[in-house]
Order: C-alpha cells, then structure tokens, then sequence
C-alpha cells in the first residue's frame, strides 16, 4: 500500500487543529491504517494525546531547532512501517520565528514536501472565507495549500455558503466542515492544553470514539487521502541502531514531570543509555542502577504536596547530586532541585534542596521564546563554546540569597542576552528545554558522564 502524508494547519493559533488532528487520526486508525503523529514546533501536550491516540510515539519537528535534515532524517525514520503520516502544525501557519519563515509550520511542509489541509474557524463569515483561503493559496508558491476543513459552522446551509465561496475561487479542495463540539474540546490551562496523562485520550476513550465518528460523518477521508498519497517514495529507511548500553538513566516520567522531546530519549539511546522511568509523585527510591537522572519539564506546582511529601526520594536524589553523579534537569525539573516552592495560593512546599532557591508561581507568563545556548563554563556535558538550541516557556521565578555557577549564556528570539544553566557538581539545571538533534553532542556529553561517574 502506498503511504500518505500531510500537515493539519490552521488560519491562526485557536483555529481547531488539534481536534481536527486528533480526529483525522482517530477515523483513520478506525480504517485500519497504521498512523504516525507528528507535531510542528517546541510543543509537548499535543504529542502526548497524539501518542496516546496512536499507539505510536509523536515526535517534534521544528526546522529553527532542529535544522533541515534532522528534521528530514526525524520524519523518515518515524514514518517506518506507518501508512499515513499526519502532522500538526503550529500557530498560523506562516507564522514563524520572530515573525519570520524559519519554524513555521509553512516552513517544515516545504522542508518535507507535505501537502496542507488548512483549518478555517469560519464562525460569523460566509464568502470571506474564499478571500482568506485565495491569500494562504497564493503567499508562497513552495507551499501547497490542497485542502480546507471549516471548523465551528453553524448549520448545513452554512457550510454551503463557504463551499460554493471556496470552490468558486480557490483551488483547495473543500473536505468538509466541524461544528462547535464542547464535548470533544480538550481543556486548557496556563502551559497549554491538559495533558493526556490526565485526560487519558487513548483509542478506547469516548471522546476518542467521538472525534473518529464527527470526523467519518463531516469529512471526507478518502478525499484527504487521494490529495496526500506521497509519489513515487515510501519512507522506509531503518532507525539507527542503538549503541551497547553503557550505563542506566533514570528518567522521570508521570503526571508532573511528561514534558520531553521524543527525540531526545531517541539521541541518549543511540549514545547508549538504557532509559528507565520512575516517578517522583509515587516511587520512593530511584530505579536500581542508575548512573544519571533527567528530570523534565511537566507540571510539578500542581503536585507540590505529593513531592514535598515524598522524602525517601527527595532525600535519594539529593545525595545522587551531592555524589557527583550527573543529573540534567530542564524547567520542572529545575523547580523540583530547588529548596521549596511557592504556589499561586501561598502555599510553601519543600523540594529536593540540590539548589538553593525558590520557585515562586506567577498569574502571569515569565518567559516564551526560542533560545540558543553557548556554553560559557564548564558544563559538565558540553565543551565550553559549543552551542544548541531549544525553547523555553514558564510561569515561575527563582530567587534566592546564595550564589549558584551559571555556565550559559542565553541568546533569545529578540536578540537579547541573558545567563541560565545552573551548576552544581555534575547536576545541570535549567530553564531551557534543549532539543539534542540541535547538537547531539550534549547527549554523548551525558552518557559518557553517567557511564564515568559512579558517586563518592
């Protein structure tokens, strides 16, 4: 069988394109075909309700961080075995860096030769849909806009009047429209939307079973599939084999700590970790064996209580850290290693104590953007000078009376400069998520540390 490929954008970020994502691969797996779930740009919530959906893991691509091929080599090695690659994108979809090309989902269609289905919220318009489909149609030439889903419309009569608009003066096809569904919507908090270790959105979950029947109803899948069928190339290229495992890394992994690039763990296998998960809401002690930690960003002011509770394993990782053993912690995380942290309602819970600040919780977000990172000191797992790239987005501070080592320096998309990377013996903390495919060498860098380290 042929394979299939495409990316769901939308018109603008609250568009729809999750739920039409989500129920594009919903419908369908229902047909039998084997999906592979993609998400364009930094995100991480939308990669886990893909990865629950599918069955398959949802990896990140995003052409400012990770550069073209990586982005090429990520998306053939993962559309191994699938029959359709569905990738969702970001924002609007001409909506890049600093306002730019470079990291839209526009961008990484051209990178990947995807076709787009565009989704329109088409709420209070009927024939001005045609003039903003024509202007997507016509703003790159490289960027081929073949299909237009309209989401929240309001009736049959409707969704007639965008279809004749459409047709009459654009070239995309029109697949069908979405109504406005409260039931299917997922809900949302300050990071973004829940995550699916809550929701729990896997295939046997009702609002999955709805999603595939709305999408089977009002969509047409075998149009979707006649204007994605990929020419003359089927993506079947063999994932690089992992090196012998060198040494064990403990990866937190729950409700509070799920915010990871898929590719990441990918890189510290190929490198020759052997990845373990645990727990920090409910595991008293690490996993046995482990020669590193990687704690990952997630929603640990959620839990305060839960972790402040937890003292066997607060207690274990600090006396991991203090033994010079290496621990990489990245937003969360570093919340986690400081001394306490402070919640929106006051309250104070004690954390690991590895570092010495505190983490307060902000109404307001503190911090959003693209980062590169040089490093500057001696950083345990990257040669002073070196550079990567990755993204951060918070809603907390640190502060605290004591001086702690910083060894980035921390360029943002404005331009501006500031420091990060937290050092401590072997135990880097910081508010960047890296993406390792920008400089895979920081993951040789970790594993070789591990696998050298054996504590005092």
């Amino acid at each position: 069988m042929k394979q299939h490929a495409f990316m769901i954008a939308g018109v603008s970020s609250g568009a729809g394109k999750t739920t039409a994502a989500l129920g594009l691969m919903a419908a369908l797996r229902e047909r039998g075909l084997r999906v592979q779930p993609f998400k364009a740009g930094p995100d991480y919530i939308d990669p886990g309700h893909h990865t629950a959906l599918c069955e398959r893991p949802s990896y990140n691509l995003d052409t400012w961080m990770m550069g073209g091929k990586s982005v090429k080599d990520t998306f053939t090695q993962a559309m191994t075995g699938a029959d359709v690659g569905i990738v969702e994108g970001v924002m609007g979809l001409f909506d890049g860096r600093c306002g730019g090309f470079e990291g839209s989902s526009a961008h990484l269609a051209e990178v990947l030769g995807l076709p787009v289905i565009l989704v329109l919220d088409a709420a209070r318009m009927a024939g001005s849909a045609a003039a903003i489909v024509s202007g997507f149609e016509g703003f790159n030439s490289k960027v081929r806009v073949v299909g237009v889903i309209f989401n929240r419309v309001g009736s049959y009569r409707h969704f007639s009047m965008l279809k004749e608009a459409v047709e009459s003066h654009c070239m995309a096809k029109v697949l069908g429209s979405l109504p406005r569904e409260e039931e299917i919507a997922i809900p949302e908090r300050h990071l973004g939307l829940i995550v699916s270790e809550e929701m729990g959105i896997g295939p046997a979950d009702d609002r999955a079973a709805k999603l595939s029947r709305l999408i089977s109803d009002r969509i047409s899948l075998d149009g979707v599939l006649a204007l994605s069928r990929l020419k003359d190339r089927e993506y079947e290229k063999e994932k690089p084999a992992n090196r012998e495992a060198v040494c064990r890394i403990a990866v937190a992994c729950d409700e509070a700590f799920c915010f990871y690039y898929r590719q990441n763990l990918d890189i510290l296998e190929t490198m020759g970790a052997e990845l373990v998960y645990f727990s920090p809401l409910k595991d008293k002690s690490l996993p046995r064996g482990s020669r590193g930690i990687y704690l990952g960003g997630g929603y640990p002011e959620l839990y305060g209580k839960t972790l402040h509770l937890n003292e066997s394993l607060k207690k274990e990782i600090k006396s991991f850290s203090e033994s010079g053993r290496p621990v990489y912690a990245e937003c969360g995380g570093l919340i986690y290693l400081g001394r306490e942290l402070k919640s929106l309602e006051g309250e104070t819970f004690e954390m690991a104590g590895v570092f010495p600040w505190r983490s307060t919780m902000m109404k307001r977000r503190k911090s959003l953007g693209y980062r590169e990172v040089i490093v500057d000191g001696h950083c345990p797992f990257l040669e002073k000078g070196q550079k990567i790239r990755g993204h951060e987005f918070h809603y907390s501070e640190i502060s605290h009376d004591g001086e702690t080592q910083k060894v980035y320096k921390v360029t943002d998309s404005g331009g501006e400069n500031m420091e990060d990377g937290y050092i401590y013996k072997n135990t880097l903390a910081s508010y960047v998520h890296l993406h390792f495919a920008s400089n895979p060498k920081f993951a040789e860098g970790f594993v070789k540390r591990c696998n050298s380290c054996h504590g005092d």
